[in-house]
């Protein structure tokens, strides 16, 4: 039998390895662990890759949403407006502010914000939306953009998820006020650690967070403090790591395109549906997530035939019990797509045979389970939920 990992790594530090070894016995014989050139040269390759003007490299993606709320001034009094099917970094970041997190629904066959959405949750307290590019799509950023312009409050991006995607021909992270990345190793330019970016055409805000994420150092008197920060900075060997694999990235976005195209051409007609990439959005495909109300037998035929799968999210953010004094409400998409989703292996190095066994347990599962009405099945709250699972195509 043959095990198809989640992710494969190795595959793509193969193609990478005589230059990431070279990158260690650089860094290590420079003594230059903590900023220096190569950072200074990688956040220099980002901008330049997201066509912005300023990047400034942190620890992590997690402080690079933290770093981007407080350099707008965002604390305590103020509402930050959050999709709930996130990582819960996202909402925890806001929190680390002092802001209060209002968690929004998203769309039923995107599964992200909308600026509707985002409208109706505006009060006098919001300060800021986190858009989500969730799975390797952007959402809509003009709509976002021009609701939150008229609503005088800031639009931060969480690109975690989308490196390389685009928006009407723009990059993500560069579609609004400051966009933020994580370079965790699993992404699709990952470090070889905890590793994260910020992004902006704005050089106040760049300067203001490249001094808190630094103890709060003034550019010209490292002993000078004139503001509360923290230690928030990229490591060197991380920088140096994600210079060599940038060079890649176009072209594992592209193998990762190849074979999300091959998914959907084996996974047609078939009682699941993929999660779908908004007109006027190109997804760089971080993630192959389906929906099916019959995710969790799905899931337990492919491990047993050795293919690893993952959620995500499995209980969506509203309901953690780290927000448990959270607004409560009803988010009726984000709760029954936590019931459905199911994330295939995916990576820019997987091939047709391996697509196709996946596809192949796929078919074989889903014929053993029994089909039933869409509503019997979804347990839906809402007729948009209902209808995004129509009986044409839940039923083989």
């Amino acid at each position: 039998m043959m095990n198809i990992p989640f992710i494969d790594l190795e595959a793509m530090h193969d193609e990478v390895r005589d230059e990431l070894d070279d990158v260690w016995r650089r860094i290590s014989r420079s003594g230059r662990f903590i900023g220096g050139e190569a950072v200074e040269n990688f956040e220099r390759e980002w901008a330049r890759y997201c066509n912005t003007g300023h990047c400034v490299g942190v620890g992590s993606g997690t402080a690079a949403v933290e770093l981007a709320l407080t350099a707008l001034g965002i604390g305590r009094g103020d509402e930050v407006i959050v999709p709930a099917n996130t990582f819960i970094a996202t909402a925890a970041a806001a929190v680390a502010t002092g802001a209060e997190v209002v968690f929004v629904d998203v769309d039923p066959a995107t599964l992200l914000v909308t600026p509707d959405i985002v409208a109706r949750a505006i009060t006098p307290r919001t300060a800021a939306v986190i858009v989500v590019h969730l799975y390797g799509q952007t959402a809509d950023m003009d709509g976002i953009d021009a609701t939150a312009s008229s609503a005088g409050i800031a639009v931060v991006e969480d690109a975690a998820q989308a490196h390389g995607a685009l928006w009407r021909g723009r990059k993500a992270g560069g579609l609004s006020h400051l966009g933020c990345f994580s370079f965790y190793p699993g992404k699709n330019l990952g470090a070889f650690g905890d590793a994260g970016a910020v992004v902006t055409d704005d050089g106040a805000l760049a300067e203001r967070i490249r001094r808190l994420s630094n103890h709060g150092r003034a550019p010209d008197d490292p002993h000078c403090h004139d503001i509360v920060g923290a230690n928030h900075r990229l490591d060197a060997l991380q920088a140096a790591v994600l210079s060599v694999k940038l060079k890649r990235l176009d072209a594992w976005n592209a193998g990762r395109r190849r074979a999300a195209d091959a998914y959907a051409a084996a996974l047609a007609g078939l009682p699941l549906r993929l999660v779908e990439t908004a007109p006027g959005a190109s997804s760089s495909h971080h993630l192959a997530v389906v929906q099916t109300p019959y995710r969790d037998e799905l899931r337990r035929a492919l491990a047993a035939e050795g293919i690893s799968t993952s959620v995500h999210y499995p209980i969506p953010c509203h309901q953690q019990a780290a927000f448990s004094t959270a607004r409560e409400r009803s988010l009726p998409v984000v709760e029954a797509a936590a019931r459905r989703i199911l994330s295939l292996p995916l990576y820019p190095h997987l091939t047709d045979a391996q697509i196709g066994r996946v596809a192949d347990v796929v078919t074989r599962a889903l014929q053993n389970v029994a089909c039933a009405e869409p509503e019997e099945v979804l347990g839906a709250a809402n007729p948009d939920t209902v209808a995004a699972f129509s009986p044409t195509v839940l039923v083989p």
